[in-house]
C-alpha cells in the first residue's frame, strides 16, 4: 500500500512561521513513520517561495530515502528545486508533455502523477505514462463543489483492464479516514492520499494503523506485497 501525504500548511493554527515550521515538522514525521510520497501543495505561494520550501524539504527528507517529493502543478519549480516529480491536477498539461519537459531539464526517472475524478480520466493518464493517478473525492467532504465519486467508481477503476503489463496503480483521496480507508483497500486502491489524515495528529501513528488496516483487508494471496513505483531502487516489480 502506498501512503500520499498531501501538504496544507494553512490547515495548522498559529502565524504564518509557526505553520511552516509545522508543515516541515509533520513531513519529516510522516517520512520517518514510512509515508511514501508527499505532495507540496501549497497554493498561495509564489514560485520562489515555492521553490524555497521544496528545497528545505528535499533537505529534510534527505535521511528518509524512501520517500519521494513532488510537487503539485509547477514542474519548473519541481525541476529547480531538485524534487523527485511533479503531480499534475486533471487539467493540467498531460503526463506526456511534462516528462518531455523534465527529459529535457535533464531529470532521471521523474515519477509523475495526476488527480482523476472519473474512470475515462484514470485511463487516459495511464495512456500518457503516469506512475500513479489519485481518485477522488471518493467520500463526500463539506463544502467541496465535486460531487463524491463513490466506493462503486473507486473499484471500477482500480479493476480496469490494463494497458499494459502492470496497471498504473490507483490511491483514494477525498473524505478517507482510519475507519473507511480499509473499503477503499477492498475495493482495489493501490494507496491511500490525505492532507488531515497526516496532518491531525501523531503521522507516525496514522501509519502504523493503516499499515495494520492493510494487513487485516488485502486477501491472503496479497499478504506481505507493497505497491511500489517500478523506479524506486528498493522495488521489485509485483509477480
Amino acid at each position: 500500500m502506498l501512503l500520499y501525504y498531501i501538504t496544507d500548511r494553512t490547515q495548522f493554527p498559529g502565524p504564518p512561521a509557526r505553520q511552516r515550521e509545522r508543515l516541515l515538522s509533520t513531513a519529516v514525521a510522516a517520512a520517518r513513520a514510512g509515508v511514501d510520497l508527499i505532495q507540496v501543495r501549497e497554493k498561495d505561494l509564489s514560485a520562489r517561495e515555492l521553490e524555497t520550501l521544496t528545497r528545505e524539504l528535499m533537505r529534510e527528507l534527505q535521511s528518509f530515502p524512501q520517500t519521494r517529493l513532488l510537487v503539485n502543478s509547477r514542474t519548473d519549480v519541481a525541476i529547480a528545486a531538485g524534487a523527485h516529480g511533479v503531480h499534475l491536477p486533471a487539467n493540467d498539461i498531460s503526463v506526456s508533455e511534462a516528462r518531455v519537459v523534465l527529459s529535457k531539464a535533464g531529470v532521471d526517472r521523474p515519477i509523475i502523477a495526476v488527480s482523476c475524478h472519473t474512470t475515462a480520466e484514470i485511463e487516459r493518464a495511464e495512456s500518457h505514462g503516469a506512475d500513479f493517478a489519485v481518485l477522488g473525492p471518493i467520500f463526500e467532504k463539506e463544502g467541496k463543489r465535486i460531487p463524491a465519486a463513490g466506493l462503486a467508481v473507486l473499484r471500477e477503476a482500480c479493476n480496469r483492464p490494463a494497458a499494459a503489463a502492470a496497471r498504473m496503480p490507483v490511491l483514494a483521496l477525498g473524505g478517507v479516514t482510519l475507519e473507511n480507508a480499509g473499503a477503499c483497500l477492498a475495493c482495489g486502491a493501490a494507496g491511500i492520499a490525505g492532507i488531515r489524515l497526516f496532518q491531525q495528529g501523531d503521522p507516525g501513528r496514522m501509519v502504523e494503523k493503516l499499515r495494520k488496516l492493510e494487513e487485516n483487508t488485502r486477501s491472503p494471496s496479497k499478504e506481505g506485497q507493497r505497491t511500489q513505483h517500478p523506479y524506486w531502487p528498493s522495488a521489485k516489480p509485483e509477480k
